[in-house]
């Protein structure tokens, strides 16, 4: 009966560990939700400039606009030196690197979220591992006392078993 009594009272000091935070959240999902339609825009045209599709409609355009200035025979709009292509390229250009400048921008801005999030994992990380080592703890605590009792009971059942008269079989 003692042994028994013994063993509730090890069982109710063990420590039970509880996942007592959050769920992880989606950044990704949260930054886009947060955008608003002109940004979305924006993160679109900056995916499309720097794809093979806007390079290969580019050179396109800019042949199509050549080959129509060179060949035409009444209406130049825009003769050799071809200035008004130039006009626009630079035009095109200041715009597409404000635009890829504000892509870096949104993307910094989730980098700097995805940095707060993975700092957030490590304290819960960090919190976990802190709830096994006590458990680990506890764990070893409760091995060395039921080593004790079991100890205790053999020396007990020896003593018992000389005193009966037993012969100890084991010793042999």
């Amino acid at each position: 009966m003692a042994a028994a009594r013994e063993t509730d009272d090890i069982a109710r000091s063990l420590v039970h560990h509880r996942h007592d935070h959050p769920p992880p959240r989606d950044l990704n999902r949260e930054a886009d939700r947060r955008l608003r339609r002109g940004q979305r825009a924006a993160e679109d045209l900056a995916r499309l400039i720097g794809s093979w599709t806007f390079v290969l409609a580019q050179l396109t355009l800019t042949l199509a606009w050549l080959v129509l200035n060179v060949i035409g025979y009444t209406n130049h709009w825009d003769a050799y030196p071809f200035q008004l292509l130039d006009l626009v390229y630079s035009v095109q250009a200041t715009l597409w690197i404000a635009l890829a400048l504000m892509a870096l921008n949104r993307l910094a801005e989730r980098e700097r979220l995805r940095a707060q999030s993975d700092y957030e994992v490590n304290i819960k990380e960090e919190d976990e591992l802190k709830a096994l080592m006590t458990h680990l703890e506890v764990q070893d605590e409760v091995l060395i006392q039921v080593l004790a009792r079991l100890d205790r009971l053999d020396r007990e059942l020896r003593r018992q078993s000389r005193r009966l008269g037993v012969a100890d079989e084991q010793a042999g």
